[in-house]
């Protein structure tokens, strides 16, 4: 019975690994993770060792303790498979004023507040308000098919094959 307890909390702590094992992640945070593992481990052992020798109190301390461990490690794995990169613009943004600056752009359309999964008009999107340029902003990069598009001082992230929403960066420029 000890043994499938300990196999199945093994599988349960290397299965999130192995499944973040597709996005990269810095030496820091495999270093972290690693420690988060060995803590619950030694939390187990000492649930183990109070359960053969403790009382009750001392066995709802450790249980809380595994828990708390475990806790710990789901946030590290959670946080180290975070894409940081998205709000990069911001700090560069606070820097550079004037390439944020609104100008004199305009539309051929009233402001409207478009949401993740909208479908976008063909001309929403056209060549005219694309950022061709989203580097030179700390944008995130685009994928295949897929656009920066401005509008009004908000920045769109459409996918150019079906003219859906993809991400939404309210109030981009001042």
């Amino acid at each position: 019975m000890r043994k499938t307890i300990l196999a199945g909390l093994l599988a349960a702590t290397l299965a999130p690994v192995a499944a973040q094992a597709q996005s990269p992640i810095t030496p820091f945070e495999r270093r972290e993770l690693r420690d988060d593992r060995r803590d619950i481990r030694e939390q187990q052992r000492d649930l183990n060792r109070a359960y053969r020798y403790g009382d009750k109190g001392d066995v709802r301390k450790e249980q809380r303790d595994v828990r708390d461990a475990r806790r710990e490690y789901r946030e590290d794995a959670r946080d180290a498979r975070r894409d940081w990169g998205r709000d990069d613009w911001r700090a560069y943004r606070g820097q550079n004023r004037n390439l944020y600056r609104g100008g004199g752009w305009r539309s051929d359309y009233r402001y409207q507040q478009f949401g993740v999964g909208a479908r976008l008009g063909a001309g929403y999107y056209s060549q005219r308000y694309w950022i061709s340029d989203p580097w030179r902003y700390r944008l995130p990069p685009t994928g295949f098919g897929q656009r920066w598009v401005r509008f009004y001082n908000d920045v769109l992230l459409v996918d150019t094959r079906s003219g859906r929403v993809i991400d939404v960066i309210r109030g981009f420029y001042w």
